[in-house]
């Protein structure tokens, strides 16, 4: 398959002189076309530093990040991007919400109102359409959310800690909803988590990144075949590739101290 993102020595520093701060250093991976690829490592290491960067929301200091063939330099259309918070706006409704970036790119709202309304009765959300999102839960919120990254059709998604401020329920909700999205579209997903669960429960591959300033310290490949859904975390596979990344997190933290 082709490579849809690559990394090559990407590093970002905030700051001169004496007071500069390495956040990302000199990071190299790819993800192919269609790939799912979670970035997993501790709190505050840089993966979601290192995603803005790919997402063109944070610009690089050295290297070289391409995506979809071109250099990254800007928020591009055709990459739709998850945040930790759904930041919807509270006085739209989840149909408004999920139509809002079409309004920003001066399309013509009526060619994705169909679409609109099939991705939010994929996700359940069929009878929400018309509800504000004070109206909403937590999940039902990042729910829109995620509809809104995927309505103009974007070949990739970066996700960036999407689901760590739901509870374990709901979270699990929404790893089954992604799953599902996934299988029918088959986008190119970069995933940032903090939890390992996660990271093999939806992945193809998952890289390990150790403690800041965030490199790339393993590369893991997840045998599981598609699709999957939550019986395969109580496989004995499953948990003993669990621990093989608790074991690399580890190691680097080790090292690190």
């Amino acid at each position: 398959m082709p490579v849809e993102i690559s990394c090559e020595r990407a590093r970002k520093i905030y700051g001169k002189g004496a007071g500069a701060f390495e956040a990302v250093n000199s990071v190299s991976f790819s993800v192919e076309k269609g790939e799912f690829v979670s970035l997993l490592g501790p709190s505050g290491c840089g993966k979601s530093t290192l995603l803005m960067m790919i997402a063109g929301l944070e610009s690089i200091s050295a290297g070289a990040i391409v995506a979809a063939g071109e250099p990254m330099a800007e928020p591009r259309p055709d990459i739709g991007i998850v945040f930790q918070d759904p930041t919807l706006l509270p006085w739209k409704t989840a149909l408004q919400n999920v139509l809002f970036p079409i309004e920003m790119l001066h399309r013509n709202r009526a060619d994705y109102f169909d679409q609109a309304i099939k991705l939010l009765e994929l996700v359940g959300l069929g009878e929400a359409v018309d509800k504000r999102p004070g109206q909403l839960s937590g999940g039902m919120r990042q729910r829109v959310s995620l509809c809104r990254a995927l309505i103009a059709d974007p070949s990739i998604l970066l996700m960036d800690e999407p689901f760590s401020a739901l509870d374990a329920i709901t979270r699990d909700d929404m790893n089954i909803v992604l799953l599902d999205l996934w299988e029918r579209y088959r986008k190119t997903v970069l995933f940032v988590t903090h939890s390992i669960r996660e990271a093999v429960l939806l992945s193809d591959r998952v890289l390990v990144m150790g403690r800041s300033p965030s490199r790339i310290i393993a590369d893991v490949k997840v045998p599981f075949v598609r699709p999957r859904n939550f019986a395969i975390g109580e496989s004995l596979e499953f948990n003993e590739l669990c621990s093989l990344l608790r074991d690399q997190i580890n190691a680097a933290r080790e090292k690190r101290h």
